[in-house]
């Protein structure tokens, strides 16, 4: 079977445009990445030709998971509201997707302007000239960079992501010592940086989180540690709370800032956002999230009974379980008034869960 068999062809007929407007168009796959459950931790690499005329057609990929079609952000993007691939003048395209069941190709113009998600893929007619869809390759292996963490299995991420700004994530940035403590890393070279995250694979809920951090009132200004829950697909997918509560340490780009925040969502709330100092040493966090409760607390040194720096109890906001899972992300905060000058390495001692 000939490589890059053409999966679905569209062409617009005369009546519906000017012919010199509507040529003959079509999608074909060149390389389809693999079948897989789908998630932001990892990204593979999709292609193929768009047989068109039109110079000003750009491809649109969406991936299907969670029950819908989510839109990829072109390449080298991280926002999904900037998804264009342009087309080579060899006919061919290429870009990184997610992982998914099944992935998508819209051939579309330049007006054309997708929502994040759509329940179906987008039909042919107006700025929309073509669409072609075909299954994840399911014979092919999906690597996924893991360390073990407190007991856990985390997921480290490889792929990049929006938050904070244009951040890439370099699985070399993540790792555990011979006495089980996490290392992330920010590493800076050539005015670029690469940052940190790991994902713990499964869902806890409701209960109690404990993690020791190591010294974090030094960092460089814009340098963040984020420690929270998040459901970035399902709860995003339906437009719900996205299931987060944070604890941070950051100035955000503001060395006049306090350098420690409790948040929820929405954070637009100024209620939602607690913020604080911490002091220099070694710090036990602890976040009891029950049924309309979650109790935020900040001690110095290493598990119970040490001072405390700061508590807060939220009854409002108070996000429910469901497809969150608990990160620990190290990450270039580029959205403030000054850049990050150094990287930087944090350590967490500890993480505990009890339900």
């Amino acid at each position: 079977m000939r490589a890059g068999l053409v999966l679905l062809v569209a062409a617009l007929v005369a009546a519906c445009r000017p012919a010199e407007t509507s040529p003959a168009q079509a999608i074909e796959f060149t390389r389809i990445p693999a079948a897989d459950k789908g998630g932001p931790e990892i990204v593979d690499t999709i292609e193929g030709r768009a047989r068109t005329t039109d110079s000003k057609h750009r491809i649109v990929v969406f991936v299907r998971n969670s029950g819908v079609w989510w839109v990829q952000p072109g390449p080298d993007q991280p926002y999904p509201d900037q998804p264009y691939t342009q087309i080579q003048a060899d006919s061919t395209w290429r870009t990184s997707t997610q992982l998914g069941t099944e992935y998508a190709a819209a051939l579309v113009r330049a007006e054309y302007r997708p929502p994040r998600w759509v329940a179906a893929l987008p039909s042919i007619g107006g700025p929309v000239d073509a669409v072609a869809a075909v299954p994840g390759d399911a014979a092919k292996h999906v690597s996924r960079p893991t360390v073990q963490f407190g007991g856990y299995d985390w997921l480290v991420r490889a792929s990049p992501s929006n938050r904070g700004g244009k951040n890439s994530y370099d699985p070399a940035n993540a790792w555990t010592d011979s006495d089980g403590t996490l290392h992330l890393r920010i590493a800076r070279f050539d005015e670029k940086s690469t940052s940190a995250q790991v994902i713990l694979t499964r869902s806890l809920g409701y209960g109690t989180y404990q993690f020791i951090t190591r010294d974090v009132s030094q960092l460089d200004p814009a340098a963040v540690l984020a420690l929270y829950t998040l459901d970035d697909v399902g709860a995003a997918a339906t437009d719900r709370n996205p299931r987060e509560w944070d604890v941070e340490f950051s100035r955000w780009g503001d060395p006049t800032s306090q350098n420690a925040r409790y948040l929820l969502q929405p954070a637009y709330l100024p209620e939602n956002t607690i913020r604080f100092n911490v002091p220099a040493g070694a710090l036990t966090h602890t976040v009891k999230w029950e049924p309309g409760r979650v109790t935020f607390a900040t001690t110095r040194g290493r598990g119970e009974g040490g001072a405390l720096v700061t508590q807060h109890v939220r009854s409002a906001s108070v996000p429910t379980p469901g497809n969150e899972r608990f990160r620990i992300n190290f990450y270039d905060f580029q959205r403030g008034p000054t850049p990050l000058k150094e990287g930087a390495e944090i350590v967490i001692e500890k993480f505990t869960f009890e339900p």
